[in-house]
């Protein structure tokens, strides 16, 4: 089945094949990635749309000497397997498996590591202007695309890149979709240039005065046409200094080869237009690229089926449930995402309130700012956002948002470890970084209904704030329709014992609790990592031995080091143990394997108190 496939193992290989030969080869790849992707999930739709586009650029650079430098990472799968790791695909996003994403580590063929968008033009000119300090000849190409082109790191890049003179190509994936469809002014660029009043004009005009001769202004419609798509795009870029080619069709592989081959004997800085479909190959991916964009294990035959439901909601869907249910109740409210809509459970909350909702495109910097604009007009602003993408926001929640104590809240989605995606995607910090900020409020959830009254509790304050859950379902705990507010920075004692006291943060509780049973310890709720409970502290400090603090977040400033602060501030004198995720980025695979691994589950809470404890 994969007969030409099966003899490419490294990129060399592949350039010594008949230009003949590679529309097979592209028959192959696409259908050894859609059976791969079935038996292991992951991204699909975004891969299928670089098959031809991974070929060509292996087939003409001189990979990897000359540098490959992707965008959101999700679109190369292609490249994987061009690159010597056909077979561990098998391993795809498991644990000891390879990544999802490019990896510098993992492949000398992944030049620049990648799994949060809009970065590879910034990357790839620095290795470009690398290559010029070094005298080397090596070529740096980009590939952005899949909805990275609105963020605006990307134009600083294009920015800087046209008058630095440097030998870099930027590859356009245009697929005209992110992860949701695209939005934004990029997007919209063509409709405003062509709709303008001078051009609406100058086009009466013309049509009026070509009228007495019909085949010439068939002629110019046809030619209008052709500009549109041809010309129009160009100039945008050719201002920033770059030559621009395109747009051509992405999935034509005599084309893609003779323009890269073209291309790579140019000198300075060269854009490139490509113009692919996500999806491609996969009827059903083509037919709904969204559903498929990132999929579980798969029948092709009968493509992605609907989850079964667990009888429980998600955490994503208790916040997309209260949003709708809040913002029925406050005309204040307003929703905001970047480019996350699915993901973030907002899709139910954009058709029942569609003026209410703004998807700012992938712009976490821009999606903060713009709440506090909001806010500042008297608008009650919630962004949905993971904490993972809310790192690239930090200056605008410091600045623009906590410095002038603006009510935004923030709904941080996918808080803790998130499985196969991995590092890049993991919120392992946002405690941290939160709680350092003065004027915000920072609560953890334990368990589903408590999510949704801290929502609530948010939205009612005069100030900012956060409420950080994780991915997937929690305790199953029932949600109940009423909310009511919580009282700010009081926690709950779920369990009363003796000798330890475990101070659990949010998602942690249910392990605390567990392994409460066997110690006979106290157990309690912390809710708020800001502000603290401080009168719950000093009383479990002054009736027990030991104050155990749990959270799925980095041990370094989380919340055990409040408590730390606190207890050491007021001179209580009491034995403390901090447990969290270590000083290291932890790797993809089985969210529960990997908390097992950090000693997060209940044996491993277990045993590290026990470690403690006198004889």
């Amino acid at each position: 089945m994969y007969e030409l496939l099966e003899t490419i193992d490294l990129p060399e290989q592949l350039r010594t094949l008949d230009r003949k030969q590679l529309p097979q080869l592209a028959k192959e790849l696409r259908a050894f990635l859609i059976e791969s992707v079935s038996r292991t999930g992951g991204h699909l739709a975004s891969n299928l749309g670089t098959v031809e586009l991974s070929i060509a650029l292996h087939y003409v650079f001189n990979t990897p000497d000359d540098r490959l430098v992707w965008d959101v990472g999700h679109q190369t799968y292609p490249h994987k397997i061009l690159t010597g790791r056909r077979e561990a695909m098998q391993s795809l996003r498991q644990f000891g498996g390879i990544a999802g994403f490019p990896r510098r580590d993992e492949s000398v063929y992944d030049a620049f590591g990648a799994g949060h968008s809009s970065t590879s033009i910034s990357a790839a000119l620095g290795m470009a202007a690398a290559a010029r300090h070094t005298g080397s000849s090596r070529r740096a190409v980009a590939i952005i695309g899949d909805g990275a082109m609105t963020a605006g790191m990307a134009f600083e890049a294009l920015n800087n890149a046209g008058t630095m003179d440097a030998n870099l190509l930027v590859v356009l994936n245009d697929n005209d979709m992110s992860i949701s469809p695209n939005v934004g002014a990029l997007n919209n660029y063509l409709a405003k240039l062509m709709s303008g009043r001078f051009y609406a004009a100058a086009r009466k005009a013309s049509e009026k005065m070509l009228s007495v001769a019909p085949p010439i202004l068939e002629l110019a419609k046809r030619a209008e046409e052709h500009m549109k798509g041809m010309v129009i795009p160009g100039t945008l870029f050719e201002e920033f200094g770059f030559n621009y080619i395109g747009p051509i069709d992405g999935h034509d592989l005599d084309v893609l080869v003779a323009t890269l081959k073209n291309i790579k004997q140019l000198e300075g800085p060269q854009f490139l237009h490509v113009v692919t479909q996500k999806g491609k190959g996969f009827k059903l991916a083509e037919d709904d690229p969204c559903r498929y964009h990132g999929v579980v294990r798969f029948d092709p035959e009968d493509g992605v089926l609907d989850r079964k439901a667990s009888g429980h909601p998600s955490y994503t869907e208790v916040f997309g449930d209260w949003l709708c249910d809040m913002a029925a109740l406050d005309t204040r409210l307003v929703g905001i995402t970047p480019a996350m809509r699915e993901g973030s459970g907002m899709v139910r909350f954009s058709e029942d309130f569609p003026d209410r909702y703004f998807d700012v495109g992938i712009a976490e910097q821009h999606a903060v700012t713009f709440a506090a604009g909001m806010a500042s007009e008297g608008l009650k602003p919630v962004v949905a956002i993971y904490s993972t993408f809310l790192q690239r926001a930090y200056d605008q929640l410091v600045h623009d948002v906590a410095l002038q104590n603006l009510p935004v809240v923030f709904a941080i989605d996918r808080a803790g470890l998130v499985g196969a995606d991995g590092p890049t995607h993991a919120g392992s910090f946002d405690y941290s970084f939160l709680r350092c900020i003065p004027n915000m409020v920072v609560m953890a959830p334990s368990d589903e209904n408590e999510c949704r009254q801290m929502l609530f509790t948010a939205f009612g304050l005069d100030q900012p704030s956060a409420v950080r859950y994780p991915r997937g379902i929690g305790r199953g705990t029932a949600v109940q329709a009423e909310m009511h507010a919580l009282p700010i920075g009081k926690g709950v004692l779920c369990r009363r014992g003796e000798k330890v006291a475990i101070l659990a943060f949010g998602s942690m509780l249910a392990p605390a609790l567990k392994a409460a049973e066997s110690l006979n310890a106290s157990v309690a709720d912390m809710r708020f990592v800001k502000p603290l409970d401080e009168d719950l502290i000093r009383e479990l400090a002054q009736t027990h031995a030991v104050l155990v603090t749990v959270e799925e977040n980095a041990l370094m400033g989380g919340a055990g080091s409040a408590v730390a602060e606190f207890v050491n501030n007021a001179g209580l004198p009491v034995r403390m143990l901090h447990l969290g995720l270590p000083d290291s980025f932890i790797e993809h695979g089985d969210p529960a394997l990997l908390l097992a691994q950090c000693g997060l589950d209940a044996d491993g809470l277990l045993g590290s108190i026990r470690k403690i404890l006198p004889d």
